[in-house]
C-alpha cells in the first residue's frame, strides 16, 4: 500500500514537472504583451519594430525546434530540456542588462531574445514527446490536456506578472526571467525518470528515412492538424497585441489593470483547455468534433468582433473564441502525440511546436499591419482563415468506425484510425 502511494505521488510529481516546462515557454511572450507600448516609446521604436521583439523570440524557436527534437530523440528528452532552460535565463539576462548599459539597446535585445528563442525550442514541444513517452491511453490525453492548460495558464499569469514587474521598471521583465527557470530546472532533474536502458541512437539517414516514411502515410491529417494548432496561436497572440495597443490608446487602460483584461481571455482558453483534455481520453471522432466547433467558434467570433467597439461587449466576444481555442488545442496535441512511436515522437512533435512558434511569430506583425488597413478588414480575414481552417480539417482528417485500428508500416496507426 505504501509502495502504491509513493509511486502515485511520484507519478503526479513528475506531471507537475512536465506542466511546469510549458509555463517557462508562454512567459517568454506574454509577459511582454503589456509592456511592449512602454517599450516601444522607451527605446523610441516602431510599431513594426516592437514587434520583433516577440517576433524574433518565436522564429528563433521555430527554427531550432526540429534539430532539437532530433537530439531530444537521439539521445534523451532531458539532455535537451535543462540547458534550454539555462538559455533561457541567459538570454533573458542580455536582454535586460542591454536595456539599463547601452545606448543603442534594440539590437541587443532582439539578441537576448533569441537566445531565449532557442531555448525556448526545447521546452513544450519536448513537454509534449516526454508525455508520450511516460503515460499511455487516457491518462495520456488527460496529461496532455494539463500541458496545453499549463500552457494557459502560463499565459493568463503572465500579462498580470509583466504588468506588476514593470511597476518597478519595465526592464526588470527581463531578469525576471531566468528566476522563474528556477523550479522547472529543479523539478525536470528530480522528477523526471526516463528509461534508463542504453540503445544504439539510430543513424540520421535511417531516422530520416523513417519520417519520410511518416509524413507519406500520416502527411495529409498531421498538415492540417499542425496547421489547426498554428492558426489558433497567430490569432490568440495577433488579437493581445491589437488589444494590448487598443487598450492603452483608446481606453487610458495601464498597469496591472490592463494585465487583468489581457488575462480574461486566456483564463477561459485555459480552463477549457484543461477540461477539453480530461473529457477527450483516445476519442478521435469527439476529437475532430471539437476541433470542428472550436474553429466554428473562432470565426464566429472574428465575424462579430468588428461591429463592437466597447470593451465590455468586445472581451465578451473574444471570449466566445478562447472557448473555440480550448477545444481546438488539446485535441491537436492529443493527434499529434499519438503519430508516430517513441522513437521518432521527440521530431514529430517538435515540429509541431515550429509551427505553433510560427503561428506565434506572424500574429503581431499581420495584425499590426491589417490594423493600419482597416479594423474591419483585419477581423473579416481572420474569420474567412478560420473558416478555412475548419473546412480542412473536416476534409483532410478522417477518423475510421473500428474501435481498434490496424498497424500501419513501421508500427504506426494508419492516419484514417486517427
Amino acid at each position: 500500500m505504501y509502495k502504491l502511494m509513493a509511486e502515485k505521488q511520484t507519478s503526479g510529481l513528475t506531471v507537475v514537472a512536465i506542466g511546469s516546462i510549458p509555463v517557462i515557454m508562454t512567459l517568454g511572450n506574454s509577459m511582454l504583451i503589456p509592456i511592449l507600448p512602454k517599450i516601444k516609446s522607451e527605446l523610441n521604436l516602431s510599431q513594426f519594430q516592437v514587434s520583433l521583439v516577440i517576433t524574433v523570440f518565436s522564429i528563433t524557436a521555430a527554427v531550432f525546434i526540429p534539430l532539437l527534437g532530433y537530439l531530444a530523440d537521439r539521445f534523451s528528452r532531458k539532455v535537451v530540456i535543462i540547458p534550454c532552460l539555462f538559455l533561457y535565463g541567459i538570454g533573458g539576462i542580455l536582454a535586460g542588462f542591454a536595456s539599463t548599459t547601452f545606448e543603442n539597446a534594440f539590437p541587443w535585445v532582439l539578441i537576448g531574445r533569441g537566445l531565449q528563442g532557442l531555448g525556448a525550442a526545447g521546452t513544450a514541444p519536448l513537454a509534449m514527446a516526454l508525455t508520450g513517452d511516460l503515460f499511455k491511453g487516457a491518462d495520456e490525453s488527460r496529461v496532455l490536456g494539463l500541458v496545453e492548460a499549463s500552457n494557459g495558464f502560463g499565459k493568463v499569469l503572465s500579462p498580470i506578472l509583466g504588468s506588476l514587474i514593470a511597476l518597478i521598471a519595465w526592464y526588470w521583465v527581463f531578469f525576471a526571467f531566468p528566476a522563474f527557470c528556477i523550479a522547472p530546472i529543479l523539478l525536470t532533474w528530480i522528477f523526471i525518470k526516463e528509461n534508463n536502458k542504453k540503445k544504439e541512437p539510430p543513424a540520421f539517414g535511417k531516422y530520416a528515412k523513417g519520417l519520410v516514411s511518416v509524413f507519406k502515410h500520416e502527411g495529409r491529417w498531421l498538415f492540417t492538424a499542425y496547421l489547426a494548432g498554428a492558426i489558433c496561436l497567430f490569432t490568440l497572440f495577433g488579437i493581445l497585441f491589437y488589444l494590448s495597443d487598443v487598450l492603452e490608446k483608446e481606453f487610458q487602460t495601464d498597469g496591472v489593470k490592463k494585465g487583468l483584461i489581457l488575462a480574461i481571455p486566456l483564463l477561459v482558453m485555459c480552463t477549457t483547455s484543461y477540461i477539453t483534455g480530461s473529457k477527450i481520453g483516445q476519442n478521435q471522432r469527439l476529437m475532430k468534433r471539437l476541433m470542428l466547433i472550436g474553429l466554428g467558434l473562432i470565426t464566429i467570433s472574428y465575424g462579430t468582433l468588428s461591429f463592437f467597439s466597447a470593451l465590455i461587449p468586445f472581451i465578451s466576444i473574444l471570449v466566445v473564441s478562447s472557448i473555440g481555442t480550448g477545444f481546438v488545442l488539446p485535441c491537436v496535441n492529443s493527434f499529434i502525440t499519438g503519430a508516430v512511436g517513441k522513437e521518432r515522437r521527440g521530431f514529430v512533435t517538435s515540429l509541431y511546436g515550429s509551427v505553433r512558434f510560427l503561428g506565434v511569430a506572424i500574429g503581431p506583425p499581420i495584425f499590426g499591419r491589417l490594423m493600419e488597413w482597416s479594423k474591419f478588414g483585419m477581423f473579416m480575414t481572420i474569420a474567412g482563415l478560420t473558416l478555412f481552417i475548419g473546412v480542412l480539417v473536416l476534409t483532410m482528417i478522417h477518423v475510421k468506425k473500428e474501435d481498434k485500428p490496424k498497424k500501419g508500416p513501421k508500427g504506426l496507426q494508419p492516419a484514417d484510425a486517427r
